[in-house]
């Protein structure tokens, strides 16, 4: 990939749920996503009898954050029903979720595959009669449980 000197255009991130909807149609679009992090606990152990004077880490359970898109315009009938199906149902609402980034040709330029996803907060916009252009959506927060970086290609 070349190295890029201009911004990616807003709205570039689409988010798509993997269930009952239109492949071809993503959630929605967002102009910022936050979060994207994943952490491995390292645990530290020394026997009581080791002659070296240092601990050995070993690899444990990992952890990934919560992930926040922001200013988005979505379809929220689809939206609204996951989070709905959240509430009633617990863990059997989770769902894979891409989230992909594109350039202004409407590539795909990096895949954030997320997996057993939950919603866990949706924040709308502030509602009033200026015409300020507020969007559909201000904030979604979602919960995964992994996350995985996909080639673009």
């Amino acid at each position: 990939m070349p190295d890029r000197t201009t911004p990616y255009p807003s709205y570039s991130y689409l988010v798509d749920l993997k269930g009952p909807r239109d492949p071809e149609k993503p959630l929605g679009g967002f102009s910022e996503v936050t979060g994207i992090k994943t952490e491995l606990h390292i645990a530290e152990y020394r026997d009581g009898n080791d002659k070296n004077p240092w601990v050995h880490k070993y690899s444990g359970v990992h952890t990934t954050a919560d992930i926040t898109c922001k200013r988005g315009i979505v379809d929220s009938s689809d939206l609204w029903a996951w989070i709905t199906e959240a509430r009633t149902t617990g863990p059997a609402a989770q769902r894979d979720v891409t989230i992909t980034l594109r350039d202004e040709s409407n590539n795909p330029v990096q895949i954030y595959k997320l997996y057993a996803v939950t919603p866990k907060s949706l924040t709308g916009p502030a509602l009033n009669g200026k015409g300020t252009g507020d969007l559909a959506i201000e904030e979604l927060v979602l919960a995964p449980e992994n996350i995985e970086i996909l080639p673009a290609s």
